[in-house]
């Protein structure tokens, strides 16, 4: 009994820090498996490239991930958010990437993976928001889903959350710190 609590409890922790948080209950609690998130432009701990915020290009970094294979992966999710002690958001928000896809290249945003949708994010923007703090950490977290997200187009950025946080099988965060 002990064991399934601390499960439970792990669970619940990891799914607090994917930035779904407000949505997942104890109750909810399942087990994700793991996705590695790399970037040929973004690296683990280190500053964000300029040419990816808003004194760029603003245009979205590409990405790579992979894990296991998972049979009843219908459909993939990005969230990219900014965590500081001060402040959180959400930055892009892009769901219902095809399961077969593995990788977006640069300003995937300005041309996503057919029918795929972007969430409205924080800021209120329909698509990739490029950051501009320069003293904040970014997270580009990626979910793979057991289904497509179910959402009517611009809903709000907390039911594409929940929905996503619902559906999630597994998990991969590729965090960068600062911006160049």
């Amino acid at each position: 009994m002990g064991r399934i609590a601390v499960s439970v409890t792990a669970v619940g922790v990891a799914l607090a820090t994917s930035g779904c948080a407000p949505f997942i209950s104890r109750s909810e609690a399942k087990e994700i498996g793991q996705i590695n998130v790399s970037s040929p432009e973004l690296r683990e701990g280190e500053p964000l490239p300029r040419e990816y915020s808003c004194q760029g290009t603003q245009a979205s970094p590409p990405l790579r991930w992979s894990s296991e294979p998972l049979p009843q992966a219908r459909s993939t999710a990005i969230v990219v958010d900014s965590h500081s002690p001060s402040a959180s958001a959400v930055q892009w928000v892009l769901y219902n990437i095809p399961a077969t896809v593995t990788e977006l290249g640069p300003g995937a945003a300005d041309s996503p993976p057919d029918g795929s949708g972007q969430a409205r994010v924080t800021s209120g923007k329909v698509g990739y928001q490029p950051p501009c703090d320069r003293n904040t950490s970014y997270r580009f977290t990626v979910y793979t889903l057991q289904a497509k997200v179910q959402v009517k187009e611009g809903a709000p950025l907390s039911d594409v959350l929940k929905e996503i946080a619902d559906k999630t099988i597994a998990r991969g965060r590729l965090t960068v710190v600062h911006i160049e």
